[in-house]
């Protein structure tokens, strides 16, 4: 399992921000050619990524580019060279089909891409949470394996305020559609990077919701995105004392049995041996020195 707790949007047309994802503890940095790019600077930011990735210097920190959408006059380019980078993922915005996620998908393919850069698609227009379904179940035919929530532009595209509690349905159905085929899930920025407490309840909510981590702005959400989205050590405490029960012999055949007093199933078991992977994976990135 790979630890995703905390992945951070830097725009790639900002040199001091691409020096600083260096030395920063986030999980995953994006290097973003949209939003954060100014229309006149989007040749350069996309040449900055690619020179950025190739003298390397991030560690074992997963690098993902953010392109420009496909209907712009950049994505062409964009995808040609970003094929071609040191990058492990391309995220594209505005996703609307699971036929977008075929096109992008042979196209990486036709860039002769390498076998392990995967495809990230945004979810943050009203069609694509209408079609949720049908593009996660692409997965099974293309390099698509995380889905990343766009709350703005949701916003924007249904005229609606920013309020969390609107987007409520689409978070079920985008998690259990990502859940349903394997999928990795990224909920959605947090806008206002002056109010850590704010964010700290919004992480807590996204994790509580089955999210694996969050979409950041700033280098000071990292450090509470990190915390919040990891099993704290009394989850993992319980999650051994499942894994422990379930092993002895005298539990082989049992389908439920008592744990610290509770009534644990087997399905518990699948869920403590996730819990116990995923702190092993974010105790190895840290002893690593590269988070």
């Amino acid at each position: 399992m790979k630890p995703r707790r905390s992945c951070l949007y830097m725009p790639a047309s900002n040199a001091r921000a691409l020096e600083k994802a260096k030395t920063l503890p986030a999980d995953t940095i994006i290097l973003d050619l949209e939003d954060a790019v100014a229309l006149d600077a989007k040749d350069d930011a996309r040449k900055a990524a690619c020179d950025a990735l190739a003298e390397g210097g991030y560690g074992k920190r997963e690098m993902v580019v953010r392109v420009n959408a496909m209907d712009t006059p950049w994505f062409a380019q964009d995808m040609e060279s970003i094929c071609a980078s040191k990058t492990d993922a391309i995220l594209v915005p505005k996703i609307r089909s699971a036929s977008d996620i075929a096109e992008i998908s042979g196209i990486m393919d036709g860039e002769k891409a390498t076998e392990k850069l995967s495809l990230w698609a945004m979810i943050e227009m009203p069609i694509a949470v209408l079609n949720i379904a049908s593009i996660a179940e692409a997965v099974a035919s293309t390099r698509l394996t995380t889905f990343v929530m766009g709350f703005n532009d949701l916003a924007k595209e249904m005229r609606a305020e920013q309020d969390r509690a609107l987007f409520t349905p689409a978070m079920a159905q985008t998690i259990m559609a990502g859940r349903a085929y394997g999928l990795n899930i990224l909920d959605s920025v947090y806008n206002d990077f002056k109010d850590p407490a704010g964010f700290e309840q919004e992480c807590r909510q996204a994790k509580a919701y089955g999210f694996d981590g969050k979409t950041l702005i700033h280098p000071s959400q990292v450090d509470i995105a990190n915390r919040e989205f990891a099993p704290d050590d009394a989850k993992v405490a319980e999650a051994q004392a499942i894994v422990a029960a379930f092993k002895d012999p005298e539990n082989a055949d049992k389908g439920v049995i008592t744990v610290n007093g509770k009534m644990t199933e087997r399905l518990h078991l699948e869920q403590a041996e996730q819990t116990i992977a995923m702190a092993e994976a974010i105790a190895a990135a840290d002893q690593s020195g590269t988070q």
